[in-house]
């Protein structure tokens, strides 16, 4: 237990340090904590940790989506619905047959693991993304579009994984024809956002009956965890589980004055709760890519070939474009016509991460090409953070997006 618990006080420490040389250096944080990460296992410093999929999605997803959701106002949310489930199905589904193309005709791939990395590499990442739109400052209509997208495309983008290791596994019952894909976006994208609107509406109902910041506090938290290990355990989505539970305790239970709501909670159990996720979020998020860091600099990426690691990257970056601009060219004459220079930003800002990794350590042994879909994925998501991260600032300013400073500097 004392070794735990040094271990844990060694990379909060770490992570406290990170965050003071990046704001020192005007670097991204998650930049940063990626590249400590790789000091660490270049240097043979054990952490106690490694990067798993029960890890990334029981220990980090929870408490990074939930404070993500908990301060979206459904209202600025319901204007954008359309489109950002456009992205978050259409688009999923276009950027996945892009890439799985791309591997099949540029690197000679077979059907099924191309299929896989393209499901996989689909969906943005939602812990990448907030913390990109934290750092960067964007404010506005812009930053809910791409925030909800990576909340929300997560239930297509499981759907279409599972039902590709399905059809990779020949289990016809599974992978079934159009009514089954309905059927498992039912269940599963469905079932997640039922399961966090009761979740959330009993937590704001028990909440309403206490006045302790405490208790209303770890009301959040049972709802945070409690939605995404129920919708779990049932099959359901628990990343749209507990988006959906934060985004009802959030708009009844925090930000509600504002909708014309009286919240539920009381006006210093509001303030303690936003600092609490506040402070979670930054620990899952320090957590999360001081591991992926780690994880990066064990992976034998020359085994790969770097051409392919590179085309790699090409066919995710083209598959992103291919699920950003037709979908907005679809909307340009409606009211939710997206501005040329936000969607540069849909493309750009669309960071794989976590959430494509924990994908990847979950496949099966049996999958052919296993290891290649895992290097692939690790090389995608180092560009993604790394390269992507370092260079949203500049581009922010390039197209006339974000706070007036951050346009003028």
């Amino acid at each position: 237990m004392d070794v735990l618990v040094f271990r844990a006080l060694g990379l909060l420490g770490l992570a406290i340090l990170v965050a003071l040389a990046a704001r020192r250096l005007r670097l991204p944080y998650t930049v940063g904590l990626v590249l400590a990460g790789a000091a660490l296992a270049f240097f043979r410093v054990d952490s106690g940790l490694t990067l798993t999929h029960d890890l990334i999605f029981d220990v980090v997803l929870p408490p990074l989506l939930f404070e993500a959701a908990l301060n979206i106002r459904w209202g600025e949310f319901r204007r954008d619905l359309v489109p950002v489930l456009a992205l978050s199905t259409v688009g999923v589904l276009l950027c996945a047959a892009a890439v799985a193309s791309g591997l099949v005709w540029g690197l000679g791939w077979q059907v099924e693991p191309a299929l896989a990395f393209g499901a996989l590499i689909a969906a943005t990442d939602p812990i990448a993304v907030v913390a990109l739109l934290r750092e960067t400052g964007v404010t506005g209509r812009i930053r809910l579009l791409i925030e909800a997208e990576s909340l929300v495309n997560d239930g297509a983008a499981a759907v279409l994984f599972t039902l590709v290791l399905a059809w990779a596994a020949h289990d016809a019952g599974a992978a079934g024809g159009p009514l089954a894909v309905v059927r498992a976006l039912a269940e599963i994208a469905g079932g997640g956002v039922l399961v966090g609107v009761v979740v959330g509406l009993a937590a704001v109902a028990i909440a309403g009956a206490s006045d302790d910041h405490l208790v209303e506090t770890a009301l959040t938290a049972v709802a945070a965890f409690g939605s995404f290990l129920v919708a779990e355990r049932l099959g359901a989505s628990g990343v749209l589980a507990t988006v959906a539970a934060g985004i009802v305790m959030g708009n009844l239970g925090v930000l509600g004055a504002r909708d014309g709501l009286e919240p539920a909670l009381t006006p210093h159990g509001r303030t303690f709760v936003l600092g609490f996720w506040e402070f979670a979020a930054f620990l899952a998020n320090s957590l999360v890519f001081l591991l992926i860091g780690s994880a990066m600099a064990t992976i034998d990426f020359a085994r790969e070939g770097w051409r392919a690691l590179a085309l790699a990257v090409l066919f995710a970056l083209a598959g992103r474009a291919i699920a950003v601009y037709p979908v907005c060219l679809a909307f340009a004459r409606t009211r939710w016509a997206v501005p040329a220079n936000e969607q540069h930003l849909l493309w750009w800002g669309g960071l794989r991460g976590a959430l494509a990794l924990a994908l990847a350590l979950a496949l099966p042994p049996h999958i052919p090409q296993r290891d290649d879909i895992l290097i692939c994925a690790f090389a995608v998501v180092a560009f993604s953070v790394i390269v992507q991260g370092l260079t949203a600032p500049f581009l922010l300013r390039v197209l006339k997006i974000g706070p007036p400073a951050a346009q003028t500097d």
